[in-house]
């Protein structure tokens, strides 16, 4: 499965409904651990297929979303399950660490 996008508009249905799991990026065009982590987040979804949705919501744009979960810092990566945030992860990891941190929400 491949990354998509989601928006202020769209988040509800892209993500709180969702019947699976699903990782949300936060995230901006300018920032350079956003940009490192893009292409792991690109090679899990892939691996992961269906297991574990993956959307990007670019900060900047989506300001509403962003702020009612409070993001402050980017890049900030929850797992939403049944609508609610079950885990989150800030910074960019690598991507032994990044997939250990997101194997539970795979199986």
């Amino acid at each position: 499965m491949s990354i998509t996008n989601t928006t202020d508009a769209t988040f509800t249905e892209d993500v709180l409904q969702h019947d699976g799991p699903v990782l949300v990026d936060f995230w901006a065009p300018w920032c350079g651990p956003c940009k490192m982590i893009a292409p792991i987040l690109e090679e899990l979804s892939e691996e992961w297929g269906d297991k574990l949705k993956v959307v990007k919501l670019n900060t900047d744009e989506n300001p509403e979303t962003t702020g009612s979960y409070g993001i402050t810092g980017i890049p900030t990566m929850h797992v939403y399950s049944g609508g609610e945030v079950v885990k989150t992860i800030v910074g960019a990891l690598p991507k032994k660490k990044l997939a250990s941190e997101l194997e539970p929400y795979t199986a």
